[in-house]
């Protein structure tokens, strides 16, 4: 059988434990093995649908294997036929090549091959260099991965086995830390009820545990090895495929069939923590496995002077072609009329006409003019962009000393894209706000928790000097816990059933992980900072969460230990959106009783106060179910969760059924805070016109505070819009009225058509009167975001000044990014913490991590990162305008001296016959970009700098003309081929002039060709040179060294070449001898020399003494004001910030792992037997546990820390029912 034969889709995997001739036949993750010279497994992956087939069919189990992986593009023999290819098909190396082959022909070449093959190998060498050592270190990591062991039970034994060595259907057995070599299903573990607990580092940044567990009927296998090996049962599930939160398929053993799903998974890249031993099935190996399935290749991100230049250099080629045609019918009128006095003493070869003449002469002028396009240019902008993205790196004042994370450019080749952001898409929380919750107020039974009053009735201000609840007497208080309002703790203490009763939910309607390691000492493990945040504040208000098993709940009510018993959990999902008695507000509000309608209206104007302050509520709920009922439902419920198709809809459609009628208990609320700087930062963006759209799942209400409390909105704005319309004509007449609004009676106006390619219009930006702010919900924006109305929303919202889209889905987030992409023609920028952020990061030009509290999966997806917000303004005004500025100056001057260098051939063409003759010598050709302008022109790309960073925030409107593409477009370039055309005048003809019919002072003859070359090539130098001085802004000891060095290191090479001993070693390499001696002694050589430098330079200062003068620019003012400028600026005022109050209901986001309902229940989350405890409530001390406070009570991390690996964007769990029970050993 041929591996590498094209099958069929697989639609549905099917495999057996412990039968590889059974496996074999589906040739499931196939691999074609090479071995030769160590080199890892070549991947191919191979997947069959249908039936099995006969054993003899099978391939040898020696010839297949299926968990190796491979990353490496190269091996010893395909690395230099594939490297060239690849670097060939860079338009530039390939129009190298093709000139280097030209100029192997003697009848075409005037110019030997080493002028082209120098800087070419050089370029290719590098290149070659730096993929050859990026894929050596995947070849060693590769490697490291397949050889490692594991033990794999083969013929009733367990064998140490490669990890490349193992196959679909085997059982294998991992060890404590030790990493899951494939996606298995777990089949038994060391730990009570077959629980594991694994560490998703690798998957998605999360070191909080997970947990998981396995069957009962595999369970019960332990680790008998016998039984291990007797186990045959059959596994149907899904195909390969690369979601990491659901898995579905079927165990069918001992005539029995079984449910899966992804709480029965270990994946591959997952770690074992805290658990001796497990066994696994494997289920999918090496490319197969949903972590290498989520390997996919980023887009190939290019910035806007990427796609300019590749435009440009088209045209220049255009240009060199018709300067050459142009020079070949000269040539064939010259032979035609002059050519035919030579042939005398120069005779032609047979057949070589004047019209084959002017063929061999066009291409030699492609050959002398190639230098318009030098290829030293690219190798000189990766060399910049590289070493301002050392800068970033660098950065002190972009380092975060808490987490000790400093900035990354995760790319080098987009930093100059940085300084022409014209929109930001933002993530809200952990992006914005800190995702470190505390919980602040509440609302029980109507009535208000939370704030501080006086004796006067008014209520004071919270500030670290206000007095805190002492929680002394409950000993198992977590001691870093603050609330300063003491109504609440007397409530308790008073026994309120009301307030009793809120916090018994919250300590029982979670799921928490608790660890007990010394008596009283708690640590809780939360899949959410929110979640963790609510069951501390439960704990220290006298309803401690102690302990849990499969089927109880363990707490703590005012000293008294009671067991809950847990008959079900409602699971949370992407379309419920709500859990029955812990979910968003407004969800649970459509599902309560009616006679809850009075305690509604109050809490709900008490919620209305919370998001005022920009609060997160979560309103709390329950209901009291019949046992007769409540059976039948639990039946129908199992049914539901065991089949293998449609589960999902089905089980929602008993939620809904079962989640009605709930009575209201009252609401909390969470404060997610801000992280330092943000509002200043947004003032600072604004100020520099760049537009800021929130993209956020959380709800309009939220978001839409959060904006006022971060600057996004501001009250002094004219109006905000709010679209929250429920079909897509309410959504489209809400636009129009909003755009009537900013703008009456004017429709949309587009540029024309083609101006992005393939027929695209671009919607041009336009002016209103006055500040506006849009905010669009998630189901008016699914409708917005459709063909017919897209335009219309992108128009609405470009008139604003800031745009909030909440409830949004990560795909939709990459779809507003896109629409700003395709119809606007602006560049964009992204930044999110989560991993529900990496569609709209990788959709973006400029995608941004930030290593927060959801991860590490947008880090790892971005260009650039660092780990608070505030950042990204010195990321974007500092650094981006810097290398935008210093990419722009450096082009404009490269392709300044280059046009220049080259177009004073094509007017000595005129006076040599158009023979192809070289007016320079042809090492000053092959050393003029190499090693004459290479050093000065880098000093500036990578020194210079208009204002420092302190002026650069002080006047953020310097960043607009990177907006704009004023510094380097299609208009500058054509006005620097004008100046390099005027520049090339002067430097051929002022030298012909002052050279022609000239002697020396001695009477000797100087105007030579070799005279000529060298003054031309000298004037050139000190003109291209000078030109450099007046584009630098910034001079340090750095740049002048390398100018003067430069001009210093051109005098003595000349000499060196033009001495009498190199002409010696190589006469016919070293023709020059003695020309630099005999012409730079002589006075009018220096004259010529400073004559041509001053006619070069003079219409330069001219034009840019009347620029200033008239329209000064916007740099030409600021560095006006820096020059007036004595002493460093003040510091910018800060804006007062306003407390609002608002009639908005703020949203609650919860973030929490779907399948933990069901996780609880099945007993996933007990770890081992508790501690034995004393209950009570003393004045004992109070004990310390993982949590950090943050503001005016304990914020919450999952792992404890304030700063921490991320935790995503996930959902919380259900519907808890219990039953209490008596437990006489309690």
């Amino acid at each position: 059988m041929d591996c590498v034969k094209k099958k069929e889709q697989e639609l549905e995997r099917k495999l057996r434990a412990n039968d590889r001739e059974y496996n074999l036949p589906f040739k499931y993750a196939c691999l074609d093995v090479i071995r030769s010279l160590g080199v890892s497994q070549s991947l191919r992956v191979e997947v069959a649908a249908g039936e099995s087939q006969s054993p003899q069919s099978a391939l040898s189990v020696d010839a297949v294997k299926t968990n190796a992986i491979k990353t490496s593009k190269y091996n010893p023999f395909t690395f230099l036929p594939l490297n060239l290819f690849e670097q060939f098909q860079r338009i530039a190396n390939a129009y190298f090549l093709f000139l280097l082959v030209l100029q192997v022909i003697p009848q075409i070449s005037s110019l030997s091959w080493f002028t082209t093959v120098v800087p070419l190998v050089l370029v290719l060498t590098v290149t070659a260099a730096k993929d050859a050592t990026d894929d050596i270190n995947r070849h060693r990591s590769d490697n490291q991965v397949n050889n490692r062991k594991v033990k794999v039970l083969i013929d009733r034994k367990l064998r140490s086995e490669k990890w490349l060595d193992v196959q679909v259907g085997d059982i294998i057995k991992l060890e404590n830390n030790q990493f899951v070599t494939a996606d298995l299903m777990l089949l038994s573990s060391s730990e009570p009820l077959n629980l594991v607990y694994i560490e998703t580092a690798e998957l998605d940044g999360e070191t909080n545990l997970k947990v998981r567990q396995a069957l009962t009927v595999t369970g019960d296998l332990g680790e008998d090895i016998e039984k291990l090996a007797d186990f045959d049962g059959e596994v149907r599930c899904e195909p390969p495929n690369n979601r990491l939160d659901r898995f579905t398929g079927t165990l069918t053993y001992a005539g029995q069939k079984y449910s899966l799903d992804n709480e029965k998974i270990l994946l591959r890249g997952t770690t074992l923590r805290n658990t001796g031993w497990c066994f696994g099935l494997v289920l999918f190996g090496g490319p197969e496995t949903k972590l290498m399935q989520n390997c996919g290749k980023s887009t190939f991100k290019r910035t806007s002077i990427d796609r300019l230049m590749n435009v440009l250099v088209l045209c220049i080629f255009g240009f060199l072609a018709f300067m050459c045609t142009i020079l070949a019918i000269g040539n064939c009128f010259w032979e035609l009329n002059e050519g035919s006095q030579f042939t005398v003493f120069l005779p032609r070869q047979d057949g070589n006409d004047a019209g084959f003449s002017a063929f061999l002469t066009f291409w030699s002028y492609v050959i002398i003019l190639n230098t318009v396009v030098p290829i030293s240019l690219y190798v000189s902008v990766e060399i910049i962009r590289l070493g301002n993205s050392f800068y970033i790196d660098w950065d002190r004042k972009m380092y975060y000393s808490r987490s000790d994370t400093p900035a990354e450019a995760r790319t080098t080749t987009l930093n100059e894209e940085l300084g022409q952001i014209k929109y930001v898409f933002s993530d809200k929380t952990g992006t914005l706000t800190q995702n470190i919750m505390t919980f602040n107020k509440c609302s029980i039974n109507g009535k208000s928790y939370g704030d501080v009053y006086d004796y006067t009735g008014q209520r004071l201000e919270i500030t670290e000097h206000t007095e805190r609840v002492d929680f002394s007497f409950n000993a198992l208080a977590d001691p870093r816990f603050m609330f300063h309002d003491h109504s609440l703790v007397e409530a308790v203490k008073l026994e309120n059933p009301e307030v009793h009763t809120f916090f018994r939910l919250l300590a029982l309607c979670h799921t928490v992980m608790a660890e007990e390691k010394k008596e009283g000492e708690l640590s809780y493990q939360a899949q959410s900072p929110d979640e963790g945040a609510l069951v501390t504040a439960a704990r220290n208000f006298g309803f401690v969460f102690r302990s849990r098993t499969p089927d109880s709940v363990s707490i703590v009510e005012m000293g008294q230990q009671r067991s809950y018993e847990l008959l079900a959990i409602l699971d949370f999902n992407n379309v419920r959106k709500r859990m029955s008695v812990i979910g968003a507000d407004t969800i649970i509000y459509e599902r309560l009783h009616r006679s809850c309608s009075k305690l509604m209206d109050v809490t709900t104007e008490q919620l209305n106060e919370f998001a005022g302050e920009g609060l997160r509520t979560l309103v709390l709920a329950y209901k009291d179910l019949d046992e007769g009922y409540f059976n039948e439902w639990k039946r129908r419920h199992h049914e539901a969760s065991t089949l293998l198709d449609d589960r999902e809809s089905k089980l929602d459609e008993l939620y809904e059924e079962i989640e009605k009628d709930l009575l209201l208990l009252g609401a909390s609320a969470i404060e997610d805070k801000l992280q330092d700087g943000v509002p200043q930062t947004i003032e600072q963006l604004s100020k520099a016109d760049i537009k800021i759209w929130v993209l956020t799942g959380d709800k309009q209400e939220t978001a839409e505070n959060i904006g006022y409390s971060c600057n996004l909105l501001r009250e002094e704005m004219n109006d905000v819009f709010i679209i929250s319309a429920n079909s897509p004509e309410d959504v489209r007449q809400e636009l129009r009225d909003a755009q009537t609004s900013m703008k009456p009676g004017e429709d949309s106006v587009f540029l024309p058509e083609g101006t992005l390619g393939k027929g695209v219009k671009v919607m041009a930006d336009e002016a209103v009167n006055g500040e506006y702010g849009l905010v669009i919900n998630g189901h008016s924006l699914a409708y917005a975001l459709e063909r017919s109305m897209e335009l219309e929303f992108l128009r609405t919202a470009c008139m604003c000044k800031a745009v909030i889209c909440c409830r949004v889905t990560p795909l939709q987030k990459a779809q507003v990014v896109e629409l700003v992409k395709k119809y606007k023609g602006a560049v964009t920028l992204a930044i999110g913490d989560g991993a529900n952020d990496v569609s709209m990061i990788k959709a973006a030009h400029i995608g941004v991590g930030i290593s927060g509290q959801e991860g590490m999966q947008a880090v790892l997806s971005s260009d650039y990162s660092f780990a608070q917000f505030r950042f990204l303004q010195r990321l974007l005004l500092v650094h981006g305008r810097w290398s935008y500025l210093r990419m722009c100056k450096f082009l404009r001057y490269f392709f300044y001296k280059n046009f220049t260098f080259t177009f004073v051939h094509f007017w000595f063409a005129f006076f040599c016959g158009f023979s192809a003759q070289t007016v320079y010598d042809e090492w000053f050709i092959t050393l003029y970009n190499l090693v004459y302008t290479a050093l000065p022109v880098l000093g500036m790309s990578l020194f210079d700098q208009d204002v420092n960073d302190v002026w650069s925030f002080q006047q953020p409107q310097l960043y607009v003309p990177g907006q704009l593409n004023l510094y380097f477009s299609k208009k500058a370039f054509f006005k620097c081929a004008l100046h390099s055309c005027y520049s090339s005048l002067v430097l051929f003809f002022i030298p012909y002039a002052a050279m022609h019919d000239t002697v020396r002072g001695d009477g000797k003859d100087v105007a030579d060709y070799q005279s000529f070359a060298l003054l031309t090539q000298t004037c050139l130098l000190f003109a291209v040179t000078i030109q450099l001085g007046l584009e630098m802004s910034y001079w340090t000891a750095v740049n002048t060294f390398f100018v003067l060095g430069s001009l210093v290191m051109y005098f003595v090479v000349t000499f060196t070449m033009y001495s009498n001993g190199m002409f010696f070693m190589s006469p016919s390499a070293f023709p020059f001898i003695g020309t630099a001696r005999n012409s730079l002694n002589q006075p009018n050589i220096w004259l010529t020399i400073l004559l041509t430098s001053i006619l070069c330079v003079l219409p330069v200062v001219t034009y840019r003494f009347l620029f200033i003068q008239l329209c000064p620019t916007i740099n030409d003012k600021m560095m006006f004001k820096v020059r007036q400028a004595k002493a460093t600026p003040a510091p910018l005022p800060r804006r007062t910030r306003i407390r609002r109050t608002s009639s908005r209901r703020s949203g609650y986001a919860f973030s929490h792992a779907q399948g933990y309902g069901d996780l609880v229940t099945s007993g996933r989350f007990l770890r081992r037997p508790a501690l034995s405890r004393s209950s009570g409530l003393t004045n004992a001390g109070r004990t310390t546990t993982g949590f950090s406070p943050m503001g005016r009570s304990a914020g919450y991390s999952p792992t404890g820390r304030l700063q921490n690996a991320k935790v995503p964007d996930v959902e919380v769990a259900s519907l808890q029912m219990y039953r209490t029970i008596t437990d006489p050993s309690l």
